[in-house]
């Protein structure tokens, strides 16, 4: 237990920041990225060992940028963990098909603690509202206890308590109950939030439509939506699934979020507004908390890439305690300053997101 205290010390220290709205700057967040990134490097081989083969030794690095990223597969082929099996209360697994290894993030009390903590308030700053009523599309953390998403959809609407509106089958598979989800969004008389993957809305949508139903939420309402589409059979481009969205549950546009997280990060990204590029006038841009910073970097020089330009993107958390808190994705980004507009997955990568876990009924 010692030997962990300087990760226990570091996780309240964070907690304490996020609660209190600190905003770093580049010195401050510089100064925690390279002490947290000391101690992984003396807690996870893995991580020094891929350190040391880039030339890269946390007394030697000027720049909190050059922190090795390790690659997100990593998480599927190796335990990329400072706690002992003792000590791992909780596990979240990358959602996948049953042929596919899943990444594994380990969490201890303390660390579910700093998650919970980090997914709160940045939810709250983008989200929140006290009179939501939380409905989910996904199944319960209890019916689904490895499952990030599940377990942060109930985390944010704790206070409210929120509503699980789907299910697991019994290959595993997450299904949505649509005859007991439309009674609940018919009868709902105050704002409500309406969480879910992609694919679950799309599946609701699709169902609504065959039976030619539309319904109109309460004023205000608002949806979230989350997760990809690669590996699936059908592919509905996000313009398209909000136009769906407008129409059969009557939500403004302005009123759809989405949010981008992964099974092996402790802090999410939300779409903050519009930007614009070459081929898309009303591109989303995602920011993460200021305790989490992106970046977009080219796969041939590994250079952060120009504004405009397009490259993978790589996440830095310093609510990663336990594990490491400098991951390299396989998703493809535009950067647009220090926020991004997500484009999808790097070809012939393996598909990942929540989403696949929804039954494709197209």
């Amino acid at each position: 237990m010692s030997d962990l205290c300087p990760f226990d010390q570091f996780a309240e220290r964070m907690s304490t920041d996020i609660r209190s709205g600190k905003q770093w700057n580049d010195e401050e967040f510089w100064r925690h990225a390279l002490e947290l990134f000391q101690l992984q490097f003396n807690a996870i081989e893995p991580l020094a060992s891929v350190a040391r083969s880039r030339g890269v030794e946390p007394q030697q690095l000027d720049d909190w940028t050059r922190i090795p990223a390790l690659p997100a597969a990593m998480f599927k082929e190796f335990e990329l963990t400072v706690l002992s099996p003792e000590r791992r209360t909780n596990v979240f697994l990358s959602s996948g098909t049953t042929e596919q290894t899943r990444s594994r993030h380990f969490h201890c009390a303390e660390s579910m603690r700093l998650y919970e903590t980090s997914l709160r308030s940045w939810f709250d700053h983008n989200v929140s509202r006290p009179d939501f009523s939380f409905f989910s599309l996904t199944p319960s953390a209890e019916a689904a206890p490895n499952s990030s998403l599940a377990h942060m959809f109930e985390c944010v609407g704790r206070d409210q308590g929120t509503r699980f509106l789907g299910c697991v089958d019994e290959e595993g598979n997450w299904e949505v109950d649509f005859d007991h989800t439309l009674d609940v969004l018919k009868s709902a008389t105050s704002p409500i939030l309406l969480m879910g993957t992609a694919f679950s809305f799309v599946h609701l949508l699709d169902h609504m439509k065959r039976e030619r139903i539309e319904i109109r939420l309460p004023s205000e309402s608002r949806v979230m939506e989350t997760g990809g589409y690669k590996g699936r059979s059908r592919v509905v481009p996000k313009f398209e699934l909000y136009r769906k969205i407008r129409v059969r549950l009557d939500v403004m546009e302005d009123d759809i979020l989405c949010e981008y997280g992964m099974s092996e990060l402790s802090s999410q990204a939300y779409d903050t507004g519009r930007g614009t590029n070459a081929e898309n006038d009303e591109a989303r841009l995602f920011r993460f908390p200021p305790w989490a910073h992106a970046k977009v970097i080219s796969p041939e020089t590994g250079s952060e890439v120009a504004n405009g330009e397009i490259g993978l993107l790589r996440i830095f958390d310093l609510a990663n305690v336990y594990s490491v808190m400098a991951i390299q994705t396989e998703d493809l980004a535009v950067r647009h300053g220090d926020e991004f507009e997500l484009i999808g997955r790097m070809p012939q990568s393996e598909p990942r997101g929540c989403s696949l876990m929804t039954i494709d009924e197209s």
